[in-house]
């Protein structure tokens, strides 16, 4: 495991790729860009037979630093930190703090990958990854990312718990397009190790949460939904249409309280407050107990004793 560390002094737990996965994708890698590289230099070799020999050796330095350098970076800048051989191992490059990489943080990956891995056959990545704790080469460190697993076997997944079904299909219309993969990495962290978090510090990282999603959706979070059922209910949305585009409509009736899960308070949501942190003073989300409405008081049926036997009905036998 790996730490993340967020403002509240708070660690989230990361899965850093282990060095085989990462030699796989970095082979499945080096295979395309081969093929591609390839192809490349018979296009050129054809298209530059009237060339001069000067000039068709710069051509051919340059398609080797483009393929073999440029396409890679731009490769993982396009994809926030997935390549084609990071995607086939479930493996993702992320930021030190767990968010997505930008241009500058594939560039120095790449420039240093240039010596560590190509010149040196990857034996002095290989040696940087097994030095580092978290198996980061020297291209990592100075970049400041990590390599994680994005795919984890289902038994070791950890539990989200589902939000209230009073809230299930609430934020269907909500647009989460420019919510980043960084956030929804902290989200799903903390939803996941809430229960192990002071009731403060959770409640105050779940309004910070809160409000940076309701700030990358464009409309504010519901006043009267506390903030981890907002989190809860917003990775449920997602999960929804991730399902739904990748199975059909049909799919996502199978996320664990999705649409097609009843909307009334159940007992099972009526628990669900008191597992999850607590605002720092007054009840524990008053927000949730009047959405479940008052309790039917029920009265107990008449006592049926010996000797005072009631009829259950209009009729009196004789006496």
């Amino acid at each position: 495991m790996s730490e993340l560390v967020t403002g509240e002094a708070v660690a989230l737990e990361l899965r850093p790729a282990k060095l085989p996965s990462r030699a796989l994708a970095v082979l499945l890698d080096l295979v395309v860009i081969g093929l591609v590289y390839t192809v490349v230099t018979l296009v050129l070799v054809i298209s530059t037979a009237s060339m001069d020999e000067a000039a068709q050796v710069a051509l051919s330095i340059a398609a080797f630093i483009l393929v073999l350098v440029g396409a890679p970076i731009a490769v993982e800048t396009l994809s926030h930190g997935r390549s084609l051989g990071k995607m086939a191992c479930g493996l993702r490059v992320v930021r030190d703090d767990g968010g997505p990489i930008r241009f500058r943080h594939a560039l120095v990956r790449g420039a240093v990958g240039v010596v560590e891995v190509l010149m040196t056959f990857g034996v002095v990545a290989c040696i940087a990854s097994l030095v580092s704790a978290r198996g980061r080469r020297l291209g990592d460190v100075v970049a400041g990312t990590l390599v994680v697993r994005e795919r984890v076997p289902v038994g070791r997944t950890a539990f989200v718990p589902p939000p209230p079904p009073w809230l299930s299909g609430r934020f269907a219309e909500l647009d989460l397009s420019g919510v980043p993969d960084g956030l929804w990495l902290a989200v799903r962290q903390y939803l996941t190790r809430m229960r192990q978090l002071d009731p403060q510090v959770g409640w105050a990282m779940a309004e910070r949460l809160a409000a940076d999603v309701a700030a990358r959706t464009g409309t504010p979070a519901p006043p009267d939904v506390p903030p981890t059922a907002y989190l809860a209910a917003v990775v449920q949305e997602r999960q929804v249409r991730e399902a739904r585009r990748a199975f059909g409509s049909v799919a996502a009736t199978s996320v664990p309280g999705g649409p097609a899960a009843p909307r009334s308070f159940g007992a099972t949501a009526a628990q669900w407050p008191a597992a999850v942190p607590h605002p720092p003073a007054g009840g524990p989300y008053p927000a949730v107990a009047e959405a479940a409405g008052p309790v039917p008081v029920v009265e107990a049926a008449p006592q049926d004793h010996a000797g005072d036997r009631r009829p259950s009905g209009g009729f009196a036998p004789p006496a």
